[in-house]
């Protein structure tokens, strides 16, 4: 079998992809040369997928309350318990939550059956925790949720802006992509502005780490000191544009002057006129913003003063320059495409009588929703008061990445009917549900997807489906059929649901609406199978799709671009005397949503094992707190319990918390759980980065770790944290109640004592047991009442050796590694397993002063490039020290 182009899972970049048949039924998966997107890059994640494949932990065949059942019954179950409660309580009493997660064509059938058939608007996307505002943002302004950019212009601009964007860890090829721009053109200038100095900011030559919530604050300024500085295009302005009046006048009076913008964003007033100037005096500016921006319950109003600077200055429309929102999940913009979003219809077109009319005809529907259904978080609290009393959740676990998440789980547990159809079969969703369904995972569908750009991509699958596993199309489109609108959904394919979806786009629009890729609506089954990545609009005629707004109009009533006044507003939540720190959410490097996919990848999990918490040193120094203790993390409803970190990468009173671990990889760090659930008016998507916490160090009677070539199960503690290692799997643990008896704890944790080593110190309070198979370890357990533990890292490589010697047989007994062993440290470089301890060595023992030395020498950097930002940081911190005086 050859290579098969396919497209990444991850963010919203959109890599292509080849998978590549390996030895004994794996495969390879590499970066597509000839893919647009990425030109054969690939971030860490991407370079791993091929560890993702196997199928444990797979949901393989249908449950119905915890029992196995036949699709049949399983699909019937679901069709009568929907049609029962839509009977009753009426079409408004059902729900689907849907996901980015889903191909086109999965989303195009669960709108329509949503929308157009049960007569609903009730279906709405985990997108909208991701890039609602940026929708709501771009109607406002265009009147249209048209991305203006493509990634050709971050190479061909000279002032490149992230706002709230890790590019390095959240979009690692774009930041390769912007990396290879800066060394090719010396003119390119990086700005970041976020609160934490990220590992983006190895590019940045201005760093500005702003005051939460305070972006539109900051653009505001930015906009009266255009005009001030007569650096508008009055020409765009008039021909193109309406309400710059309105607009100007709320920013100079919010903004007035730069010492106040300044002292209200928690800057240098020198980095804040620099800001200025260098937007002021670079036609060839791209701001580029991503959660930060829209995770807010003022998210729109960011978007739009953003959006407001490039209108008055014309950079909009043409090369190198424009607003450019990029997007989290794979097909976040083709879930917008479809209507995905409880306030979208389909094809771009919302809930105008003409609209609602239009898709109607088109699909045949006498029962076509009228009016926009329950948003994400209203949709939760409906289920939670019992309005909504059926809910299907595809491909998505928001018990997990819900605001609230607590009460979210609360929700499901007492709603009539929840319906979850995942690939997973432990989430801390599916533990909710009624009805199971087993769906396709990544490398067995076909489909496709669209990426920032407006790119849309095929995702072709190269796996068998196992199992009972079935496409999401395919079980949406036989629930259908089974409550009595098969007519409607009989597709046999993706390729005939793309057809239809494309027809749509088209469908009356007359140049009317943004989107329409009508040029592709009439394909063959065989052309749409070798479609090659394209970009919309792509209307029937077309040569070259046109670059959106070059010709300066707008799909706005007037035909001209809106600038919107935004007053700046306060966070939701503010900080208290009880809650005094302000939590951050996000992503790491190399885990991805709630790890049901990387979490299976041992090179992913090698660079954070744990949950944690970054905290200032001046704010660990405040509640006494020391790195690599526990904390607990605690808001008014809710308290996690994690690692603690120590860096100024955060800034005093302020913390981070990733959002990936649930309760399958940590018994307590749902970090939405800490959440409330206030949201952005206008959009909708809640504030994820601006809660009011307080950490405080979480002491346990005792702490321990155990490491097993096969999965545990552990007796009950207060903390546990799990990863997967290369042919082992790492358990961290800690508790509040200390057992009788060590040894018999230990019995229940590895199971028989003959083949067991120990060493039980009842006095100091340590146990230390490994089981041992011959000479073979096949498990091993130490605690202690004390913090000090024996190193994971020399235990670990213990489990790629067949033979365990005496010296290691002490050494373990000893709880340290033997004479000589070198540490390797955390990991660093995930695609060759070098760790921090290795690179150190080689940097200062070698003398290195180069990534590229560091590759030649060990590798680290030189396949996807993830780790090169740390590797950076890495040199710089050994020069400092080298610097500093004895």
């Amino acid at each position: 079998m050859s290579a098969v182009r396919t497209t990444c899972p991850y963010c919203g970049v959109g890599c292509g992809l080849r998978a590549e048949p390996g030895v004994a039924g794996a495969y390879e998966i590499r970066g597509d040369s000839e893919h647009p997107a990425n030109f054969g890059r690939v971030c860490s994640k991407g370079a791993a997928l091929g560890d993702t494949l196997g199928l444990d932990g797979r949901l393989l065949h249908p449950e119905i309350r915890g029992a196995r059942a036949s699709w049949d019954e399983a699909l019937e179950a679901v069709a009568q318990g929907f049609a029962r409660t839509i009977a009753a309580h009426g079409p408004d009493s059902v729900a689907f939550y849907v996901s980015g997660q889903l191909l086109t064509e999965d989303y195009y059938v669960a709108n329509k059956l949503m929308k157009g058939f049960i007569g609903s608007a009730n279906i709405d996307t985990n997108s909208r925790l991701c890039m609602a505002s940026a929708v709501a943002g771009y109607k406002r302004a265009f009147g249209s949720d048209t991305v203006p950019n493509d990634y050709t212009d971050l190479e061909q601009a000279d002032l490149i802006v992230l706002v709230g964007s890790n590019l390095a860890w959240c979009h690692p090829v774009l930041f390769q992509r912007v990396t290879a721009a800066k060394a090719a053109n010396p003119k390119l200038c990086v700005v970041l502005v976020d609160p934490r100095r990220t590992q983006t900011a190895e590019i940045a030559d201005l760093f500005l780490p702003v005051r939460p919530g305070t972006d539109v604050l900051l653009f505001n300024g930015l906009l009266d000191y255009l005009r001030k500085e007569d650096a508008l295009d009055l020409e765009f302005l008039d021909a193109h544009t309406e309400g710059f009046g309105v607009a100007l006048r709320v920013a100079k009076e919010s903004a007035a002057s730069i010492p106040a913008v300044a002292a209200a964003c928690g800057l240098k007033e020198d980095d804040v006129l620099e800001l200025y100037r260098r937007f002021a005096r670079t036609p060839k500016t791209v701001t580029v913003f991503s959660q930060g921006v829209n995770q807010s319950t003022s998210g729109t109003d960011k978007v739009n003063a953003i959006v407001n600077v490039h209108l008055a200055t014309g950079r909009i429309g043409k090369p190198g320059m424009g607003p450019f929102s990029v997007t989290g999940q794979p097909n976040a913009m083709g879930g917008r495409e479809v209507g995905g979003l409880a306030n979208q219809l389909a094809a771009h077109m919302d809930f105008s009588p003409k609209d609602v009319d239009r898709v109607a005809r088109f699909w045949g529907s006498t029962r076509t929703a009228a009016k926009p259904g329950l948003k994400a978080v209203e949709l939760f609290d409906a289920v939670e008061r019992g309005t909504v009393k059926a809910v299907w959740i595809m491909a998505t676990n928001p018990v997990v990445s819900m605001p609230d998440a607590e009460r979210v789980r609360r929700a499901l547990e007492r709603c009539e009917l929840v319906v979850v159809s995942d690939c997973v079969r432990d989430t801390d969703t599916t533990r909710c549900a009624h009805v199971l369904l087993p769906a396709a995972a990544w490398g067995e569908k076909s489909g496709t997807v669209t990426n920032s750009e407006r790119r849309i991509s095929r995702q072709r699958s190269f796996l068998p489906l196992p199992g009972e596993a079935q496409p999401d199309w395919w079980i949406v489109t036989e629930l259908a059929r089974r409550m009595g609108f098969g007519g409607a959904f009989d597709y046999d394919s993706p390729a005939a649901i793309f057809r239809e979806h494309a027809r749509l786009s088209a469908f009356e629009n007359e140049g009317a609406r943004d989107f329409d890729i009508g040029a592709v609506a009439n394909l063959s089954d065989a052309e749409y199978d070798a479609l090659q990545p394209f970009q919309w609009p792509r209307p029937a005629g077309a040569v070259v799709p046109p670059r959106p707004f070059a010709d300066g109009r707008f799909f706005t009533a007037s035909g001209k671009a809106q600038l919107v006044p935004t007053p700046p507003r306060a966070p939701a939540q503010l900080p208290s005397a009880d809650y005094p720190l302000v939590l951050n959410t996000g992503r790491v490097r190399d885990q991805w949503h709630t790890m049901t996919r990387t979490g299976r990848s041992p090179r992913l999990s090698g660079h954070h094992a744990e949950p944690f918490v970054q905290v200032h040193p001046l704010d660990a120094a405040r509640f006494g707190l020391t790195l690599g203790d526990l904390a607990e993390v605690a808001a008014a409803a809710a308290r996690i319990v994690v690692r603690i970190e120590i860096t100024d990468t955060v800034a005093p009173g302020n913390v981070f918390v990733p959002m990936h671990w649930g309760s399958v990889f940590a018994s307590n760090a749902r970090v939405c759980a800490l959440i409330g659930a206030a949201v952005d008016p206008i959009s909708g998507q809640p504030e994820l980065k601006a809660a009011p916490v307080r950490v405080r160090r979480y002491e346990p009677k005792w702490y321990g770790f155990a490491l097993s070539r096969a999965p545990l199960q552990l007796p009950a503690t207060s903390y546990r944290a799990l990863s997967r290692g290369a042919g082992y799997w790492r358990y961290e643990l800690a508790g509040e109640d200390l057992p009788a008896s060590w040894p018999e704890w230990a019995d229940a944790v590895l199971g028989p004592r003959a083949a067991r080593i120990e060493l039980s110190d009842v006095a100091g309070g340590r146990y230390r047991g490994a089981n041992v198979e011959g000479e073979v370890l096949q498990a091993c357990v130490f605690v202690a009442t004390a913090k000090w533990l024996p190193s994971r890292n020399w235990l670990a490589t213990l489990f790629g050796s067949q033979t365990l010697s005496d010296a290691d047989r002490l050494a373990i007994l000893a709880g340290r590694a033997p004479k000589g062993a070198l540490e390797s440290g955390p990991i660093v470089c995930s695609c060759f397993a070098v760790g921090r301890s290795t690179l150190l060595r080689a940097i200062r023992g070698d003398q290195l002063v180069s990534v590229e030395q560091i590759g030649k020498a060990l590798r680290a950097g030189t396949n996807c490039g993830s780790c090169i930002p740390e590797i950076k940081g890495l040199l710089g911190e050994s020069a400092a020290g080298a610097a500093s005086p004895a």
